[in-house]
């Protein structure tokens, strides 16, 4: 399922109501491989329901440079949503998922083993916090990114 920012706020109502553990990841995830599908489904495995909340074109521009992504928002969304692990896919404008961990308030939040806790955006770090989510790093598949996948096409 794919759903609009703009009824993130009462999803989480209804998801939370029902005592559902909501896990919450986030990233481009512009040209999926098996990194990416190992971390959703590690993801998933943490907790009742796993909410991939995905860059828009714009927001992956800046954060990636003029040539990325590849892939558009709606084929990535659509993509990610279409994989078992996956319950529901968002796109998100900004640079950083602070408002949509304030929206939804997770019960986890999962980040790839590339980050840690000193290297997340503080903003996030915050939001995630404030709204008492357990934060999990998840081991990171050594030999794939989206970046080297690109480089090796070129």
């Amino acid at each position: 399922m794919i759903l609009p920012p703009e009824n993130l706020a009462t999803f989480a109502e209804n998801v939370h109501r029902r005592g559902v553990h909501l896990v919450l990841t986030n990233g481009c995830f512009d040209l999926l491989h098996i990194g990416h599908i190992r971390c959703l489904q590690h993801a998933k495995s943490l907790g009742d329901f796993l909410l991939v909340a995905i860059n828009s074109d714009s927001s992956a521009r800046r954060l990636k440079g003029a040539e990325r992504p590849v892939n558009g928002q709606e084929n990535r969304a659509e993509i990610l949503a279409a994989i078992r692990c996956v319950d529901c896919v968002t796109i998100f404008d900004s640079l950083r998922v602070t408002q949509v961990i304030q929206k939804v308030r997770p019960v986890l939040y999962a980040k790839g083993g590339d980050y840690t806790l000193d290297t997340l955006d503080p903003e996030e770090t915050t939001a995630l916090v404030e709204v008492g989510a357990e934060i999990r790093f998840i081991p990171r598949v050594l030999g794939y990114s989206t970046t080297s996948l690109i480089g090796r096409l070129r």
